[in-house]
């Protein structure tokens, strides 16, 4: 017994190390430590059971493709709508369209799967998500607050951004791993206990569930949103939007923002962003031409 335990503990050990390593095979590093639990007497049934877990580390660390990082995100928008409704706004969802199309053909990852789309939020909560799937949703309240076309592209910018960072994929991929990491050392338990950990090894099962609730719910974490902000400046002075209307966006959040809900759960604070971004606005020497979008804002935005 003293001999499988060593062994058992020299693989976590191993799993954990390799957990974040995209160049071996997990199957290939543990099989040489599962061969000699097997051979062991009496400790079959434990290697089959550490070798099944293995695999399932092996297919959690395998990248995420563009069908699958597409369909996570369908599900995690379907989840915000079974919130929210969708408003029934066609021009201005058709106008917010080709503002997140100009800005994402001019962003380092202009397609994806099934492409980039928009729609609009019936709430008046002050709010807008972004699925890895591309979908974007801006709550009829943020729309509201908007006072020129460089703001709003300010906040479909910083939601491309969360999109092209892959934040809500990290979050699942550590998910996965962690899942399956769980799992195994569980197996493993519960072949030494004759299955009284057996039990535990169910509990991880809705963890993909759990972190996209959390990541609707409380938001990504302020270095992702501080990230976020960033390449949104990026993409919008590649574009010919004034970078500086982000902090126009910021200071209209500051004002309206006043009840426990929408950006102010799941973003840090406006003066926090504000703050963060006061030293990047010198890499940018943009000509204002907002004033030459002002008319077709007003009126789109006047029948909202």
């Amino acid at each position: 017994m003293k001999k499988i335990l060593t062994s058992v503990c020299g693989l976590f050990c191993m799993i954990f190390l390799l957990s974040s390593c995209k160049t071996v095979g997990v199957l290939a590093a543990v099989g040489g430590i599962v061969g000699e639990i097997a051979g062991i007497e009496g400790s079959t049934e434990m290697a089959e059971s550490i070798m099944t877990s293995a695999e399932s580390i092996e297919k959690a660390i395998e990248k995420i493709d563009p069908s699958q990082e597409y369909y996570i995100g369908r599900a995690v928008a379907a989840q915000i709508l079974s919130k929210y409704e969708l408003a029934n706004e066609p021009e201005l969802e058709k106008y917010l369209n080709q503002i997140c199309g100009a800005l994402v053909l001019n962003s380092e990852r202009p397609t994806l799967y099934r492409g980039y789309s928009v729609g609009i939020i019936d709430t008046d909560e002050i709010n807008a998500f972004a699925t890895s799937g591309g979908h974007i949703l801006v709550s009829r309240g943020l729309l509201n607050c908007v006072t020129s076309e460089d703001a709003l592209a300010a906040v479909l910018a910083h939601e491309i951004a969360h999109i092209q960072l892959e934040h809500s994929l990290k979050a699942i991929k550590t998910s996965r791993i962690t899942d399956a990491i769980t799992k195994t050392t569980f197996a493993t338990m519960s072949v030494l206990s004759e299955g009284e950990f057996q039990e535990f090894t169910d509990v991880f099962g809705d963890a993909v569930d759990e972190i996209v609730a959390e990541m609707v719910d409380s938001g990504y974490s302020k270095s992702q949103e501080y990230e976020a902000d960033e390449t949104a400046l990026e993409i919008m002075a590649a574009t010919g939007y004034n970078p500086l209307a982000m902090n126009d966006m910021l200071n209209v959040l500051k004002q309206n923002q006043k009840s426990k809900s929408g950006f102010s759960v799941t973003h840090p604070s406006p003066e926090d962003r504000l703050k963060n971004l006061q030293d990047q606005y010198e890499h940018y020497d943009i000509k204002d031409t907002s004033e030459y979008r002002m008319e077709r804002f007003l009126t789109i935005m006047k029948n909202l």
